[in-house]
């Protein structure tokens, strides 16, 4: 999870792709405050894209998204056993592409009890072919008193790296506002976006001030941003942002707040993760032009 020579060597292919301006020092990395290692700013969703079961050409056409994420200095990639196939996809891709260091590996506990908890984390590691999770989190907070205890137990054993809970939809943060006081998570997952601004009054401001980590789900809003902005050019500070379409401007409005480590955008398509990745490049912009980029998106 840190900036090795390896993903220096990625940042720097990233960069050449994405253009001339662009070098691997201006990539935006963000400390994880529990242990000082540095995640990339823009993950890998899994939520309906990687759950497509056994079809082969599907399959295939995954493992490309999956190559591309790593050749352009990815690291999280983010699932749950409430996706469906998902985890089972991403342990056969993983198989494909052979051993890839720079993998943050990310899933979730989705039940009910402590046994059942730990037999579906079990699971998930047998799914992906991991040993250890660098990123285990209660799902939705289910049953998350119980999960939280056997996840420090086994933080403090080494056989998870970081806690997280999550949250979605912009639900139950008053909930996740009181674990984030009361208990030592290393991360939270919340939704944040361009528009969905709820996590701005207190989570994110919580999550700077006792150093946890901060996952961003839905940044595109499940793809109706896109449907909002269709019609619209891109602004003319796309071009101060180095910009060259809608997605990195998303992409870079939540990447730039002080407290997120890391967004989660999921896609098929190659082409579309190389304008997400994109997003996580400098230039980024400052709260004055993060608020315009806010109004502007809210005014289409």
């Amino acid at each position: 999870m840190s900036l090795t020579r390896r993903r220096f060597c990625c940042l720097a292919a990233c960069a050449a792709i994405a253009g001339p301006r662009l070098a691997p020092a201006e990539t935006h990395l963000r400390p994880v405050s529990s242990t000082g290692e540095s995640v990339p700013p823009v993950g890998l969703g899994t939520w309906i894209t990687f759950n497509v079961g056994n079809d082969e050409a599907l399959r295939r056409h995954r493992l490309e998204v999956m190559r591309a994420f790593f050749d352009l200095g990815g690291g999280m990639i983010d699932s749950s056993p409430m996706y469906g196939s998902s985890e089972e996809v991403i342990g056969w891709c993983l198989e494909r592409l052979g051993p890839q260091p720079e993998l943050v590996s990310g899933t979730k506990v989705w039940t009910r009890g402590r046994e059942r908890g730990i037999a579906q984390m079990k699971e998930s590691a047998r799914l992906w072919g991991v040993n250890i999770f660098d990123v285990m989190q209660v799902h939705n907070l289910v049953d998350w008193r119980t999960h939280l205890h056997t996840l420090f137990e086994w933080k403090a054993d080494g056989r998870v790296r970081h806690v997280g809970i999550t949250t979605s939809h912009g639900m139950r943060h008053a909930e996740m506002e009181r674990i984030m006081t009361e208990e030592p998570v290393d991360f939270v997952q919340l939704t944040y976006n361009v528009l969905d601004r709820e996590a701005e009054r207190r989570l994110l401001p919580l999550a700077a001030e006792r150093g946890i980590g901060v996952i961003v789900n839905r940044p595109f809003r499940r793809g109706s941003l896109f449907d909002r902005v269709a019609d619209a050019p891109l602004p003319g500070f796309a071009g101060e942002l180095d910009c060259r379409s809608w997605a990195e401007i998303f992409i870079k409005f939540i990447v730039s707040h002080p407290a997120v480590t890391c967004a989660i955008p999921a896609t098929t398509r190659v082409d579309h993760l190389r304008e997400n990745m994109r997003g996580g490049l400098d230039p980024m912009p400052d709260a004055a032009l993060r608020q315009r980029i806010a109004d502007h998106v809210a005014s289409l």
